[in-house]
């Protein structure tokens, strides 16, 4: 690929609704550690930038990430869309991926889907397969969204700190909740169409709840010791076992 093209993973310590998420163990290591594992595995990445605040707690996650091969960057807590800028920025992006670190089963091969999906389709907008959008099937937390670097600076010039779009950088494109296209956002939106095999819009893959954490501690204990690379689909079969926990 001649397009260069950087992941940037958001992460922080001071997480609302469940605290320092991103250090708790998913199989003997931090989340944070688990999901730069399955990341790596991408095909169509020139790097891999994990954004973390420059505050003092957040030093904890920057221990960690520096025992992977992975960048950092550090900035903004609150202005997430100045945190993503500064490091595409930095980092000579073309094309950037969003990807919180939340998710904690991304699929390498929906990431590099989405990738040739936008660059083939839509390389002005804004592509996702981290959650549905118009009726895609995608489950949501396996995928990424994909937007040019234009796209990006040009969100961040345009939209007042203060603004939740500031803090939430999908609603510079895409709003989930509501279905609909921002409204400042000039470019089309797209999807991939989900495999019909992985078809789960009803499966919440990311967490924010102490009670999701717990499910997919016991999700990661049954099977990455087994298959260290598992996926969707062993995902869906253990989940029609396993009660997704809300």
């Amino acid at each position: 690929m001649s397009t260069r093209t950087i992941m940037i993973v958001q992460a922080r310590i001071s997480s609302t609704r469940l605290p320092a998420k991103s250090l708790l163990p998913l199989s003997g290591e931090p989340m944070i550690f688990r999901i730069i594992e399955r990341i790596k595995r991408c095909k169509n990445l020139h790097e891999i930038v994990i954004a973390i605040p420059d505050s003092e707690s957040d030093d904890a996650l920057e221990r960690v990430i520096s025992r992977t091969d992975v960048s950092i960057f550090r900035g903004s807590e609150n202005d997430l869309l100045d945190r993503y800028y500064n490091a595409a920025k930095l980092y000579k992006a073309e094309l950037v991926l969003r990807l919180p670190a939340d998710n904690p089963v991304s699929c390498p091969e929906e990431i590099d889907k989405v990738v040739n999906f936008h660059i083939e389709n839509n390389y002005e907008g804004f592509s996702s397969n981290l959650a549905e959008i118009e009726n895609s099937g995608y489950p949501d937390g396996i995928g990424a969204e994909v937007f040019s670097f234009q796209a990006l600076e040009k969100a961040w010039k345009q939209n007042l700190r203060g603004n939740p779009s500031r803090e939430h950088v999908h609603l510079n494109f895409y709003n989930y909740e509501t279905q609909e296209k921002a409204s400042s956002f000039e470019g089309s939106v797209k999807t991939p169409k989900c495999p019909s095999e992985i078809s789960r819009p009803d499966l919440i893959l990311d967490i924010n709840h102490l009670s999701q954490y717990l499910w997919f501690e016991k999700m990661y204990n049954n099977l990455y010791n087994d298959n260290n690379k598992f996926c969707i689909n062993e995902i869906i079969d253990w989940s029609s076992k396993n009660k997704v926990l809300k």
